[in-house]
């Protein structure tokens, strides 16, 4: 597999650090998991996650699968000349702790530099390492808040209702894909020169760099969009979400031309073909307000038939369970159940010569610590010291 023989220490907790790192770990990479024994991992806690499957929250089970874990407490000496020894071993370190966290443990990049100059070392937090709002706690929906684009997430029939949560972890998953990128450019480029380096990744900055297509007003007329006018957000009738006859919804996801076409001649309206194909706006305010009415006028399984053969860019609006359950994600390899008969999300990243495996099993807190351990260049107190720390905690840690 693609990452075969690469070591990844994942200090990281929650979402953003551990999806990354799975992806990694699907693809062949050794993935080290250093636990806190007095603070785990916190998806482990079925109260605060109570979705689980096989004994495991749902959440746990996909973010931290095929990994390794270490307990290692990290304000005792003992359990800082382990992960000293495992930086000298290590390809790759992700933490995501607030900034200035892994500096007071005794861990920042320069000093794990000194350790390991080919380290690549990925900092993920709320708003960077730098900056007046660095020191500012957040999580997903706060970091979303303050890129503005949870302000465009209003109900297009009902702007004023003011903006909803948005449905998946934005922040979250758009930092750990580009941290992920970040850590392939930054291992090709020490191939080259043989040097590591640090990657400072913002939750707030992933979610402005997703901005391009929805920054015109911004940048060309130094305003807030009017979503009513603005094609991404409600402005334009190809670009919409209806209600059905049955309180279904369906969404248009297209506004070339050609789809606009076949989609008022097959509802005998040629006539606003023309308003349609231009720009958002105003222009397109009467047929938003025709398609509301029109398609009210039949269920979402008559829609479904009526498009049928249609080149119209369009979709049903699927729930959660009815977009897991489709013939689409099954096909792709997207859900998968492993040999207890647990499901697992899928790993997006088809390669054709060496595709991801599924390693199902989920570590136990400190599970494979002494084995990790019995490989370092420690010494035999510094081991026991680590491991009788942890016996009453982590029963399992060999």
């Amino acid at each position: 597999m693609k990452l075969e023989g690469l070591t990844v220490l994942d200090l990281s907790l929650f979402l953003p650090g551990p999806a990354a790192t799975q992806l990694m770990a699907d693809h062949g990479a050794r993935v080290i998991k250093i636990e806190n024994p007095r603070a785990p991992e916190p998806t482990r806690s079925a109260r605060s996650f109570p979705w689980t499957q096989g004994g495991e929250t749902v959440m746990l089970r996909n973010t931290q699968r095929g990994k390794e874990s270490c307990a290692l407490d990290l304000k005792t000496e003992a359990g800082k000349a382990a992960l000293r020894a495992l930086i000298l071993r290590a390809d790759v370190l992700v933490e995501a702790f607030r900034p200035g966290v892994m500096e007071r443990l005794g861990f920042g990049y320069e000093t794990c530099r000194e350790l390991n100059p080919g380290l690549v070392y990925c900092s993920i937090s709320a708003f960077g390492q730098s900056g007046p709002w660095r020191d500012r706690p957040a999580h997903d929906t706060a970091t979303v808040a303050a890129s503005g684009a949870l302000s465009l997430s209003l109900p297009p029939e009902n702007p004023e209702a003011g903006p909803a949560i948005v449905g998946v972890a934005m922040s979250d998953m758009l930092s750990s894909n580009l941290a992920l990128a970040g850590i392939m450019m930054a291992l090709f480029r020490r191939e080259q020169t043989g040097e590591g380096d640090y990657l400072d990744i913002s939750m707030h900055e992933s979610v402005l760099a997703a901005s391009p297509n929805i920054l015109g007003p911004v940048f060309g007329g130094a305003q807030a969009p009017d979503t009513r006018r603005e094609r991404s957000h409600g402005g334009n009738a190809m670009l919409n979400i209806y209600r059905t006859a049955d309180d279904r919804f369906l969404a248009l996801g297209g506004g070339e031309h050609k789809f606009v076409t076949n989609l008022f001649e097959g509802l005998g309206h040629p006539e606003f073909i023309a308003a349609v194909s231009g720009p958002a706006g105003e222009a397109h305010w009467p047929a938003i307000t025709f398609l509301r009415n029109a398609f009210k006028q039949r269920s979402l399984n008559e829609w479904e038939q009526w498009f049928e053969g249609r080149d119209i860019c369009w979709s049903p609006v699927l729930t959660l369970l009815e977009a897991w359950e489709s013939e689409q994600v099954a096909a792709r390899g997207m859900r998968l159940k492993d040999a207890d008969g647990n499901d697992h999300m899928g790993n997006p990243l088809h390669f054709q010569r060496e595709p991801w495996a599924l390693k199902a099993r989920i570590p136990e807190v400190g599970e494979h610590t002494e084995d990790i351990l019995s490989g370092l260049d420690l010494t035999a107190a510094e081991r026991g010291e680590i491991l009788g720390a942890i016996a009453d905690i982590c029963p399992n840690k060999g």
